[in-house]
């Protein structure tokens, strides 16, 4: 679908792998040329981003970042929002949390969200990588668990955006070396970012 940003590389290729009992890994690239995304870009996103836009979110500075991995799996996978961060329950309340619930083919699917990028002295490395998807995966697992049971997903996408082909790199290198185990049967969909995409991080 149309949209905020220009898509490349591998999208609308979701299909076994949203009931697969393995894990998978989906690369693509979203190019915002020299139009970094702001309020009046709101009407450009689908109806699903801009709910995520307007909702304020559980804690932190991540927003856009959901409304991004939001906006490319509506974009390549016709994913829909059935929930934002915080309209998804848990028991008990306190349990680590995914950040959307979405339905793929009619099915439900978790989306966790994370960012792999160059912060000011805490440049991305392996070791970082690495134990930022370790915690993430198992948040996955956490949140997995303790959703109640009317909003039991199939399965979730961790959904990592890079602001580099190199850290996306390191993210895929840290992420081939994570146990199985862990892994589980998790989507990983790993987006680069291009252009002016500061806003993001």
């Amino acid at each position: 679908l149309s949209g905020f940003g220009a898509i490349s590389g591998t999208c609308g290729v979701l299909d076994d792998e949203l009931t697969s009992d393995t894990f998978h890994l989906v690369r693509n690239h979203l190019d915002f040329a020299a139009d970094p995304f702001d309020d009046v870009d709101e009407p450009l996103l689908t109806e699903g981003g801009q709910t995520i836009h307007g909702t304020e979110n559980a804690g932190g500075s991540s927003v856009d970042s959901e409304v991004f991995a939001f906006e490319m799996l509506a974009r390549c996978e016709l994913a829909t929002l059935l929930a934002t961060e915080t309209e998804v329950v848990y028991d008990p309340p306190t349990s680590k949390k995914t950040d959307i619930l979405v339905s793929i083919d009619g099915l439900r699917i978790g989306v966790s969200v994370l960012r792999a990028a160059d912060f000011p002295y805490n440049p991305y490395s392996l070791a970082n990588a690495t134990t930022k998807l370790t915690d993430k995966l198992n948040g996955i697992a956490a949140s997995t668990a303790n959703v109640v049971p009317e909003q039991k997903w199939v399965k979730q996408i961790l959904h990592v955006l890079a602001d580099s082909d190199q850290n996306a790199d390191l993210a895929t290198q840290a992420w081939d070396a994570l146990d199985a185990g862990l892994k589980g049967d998790t989507i990983l969909v790993l987006t680069v970012t291009d252009g002016d995409d500061a806003f993001l991080y």
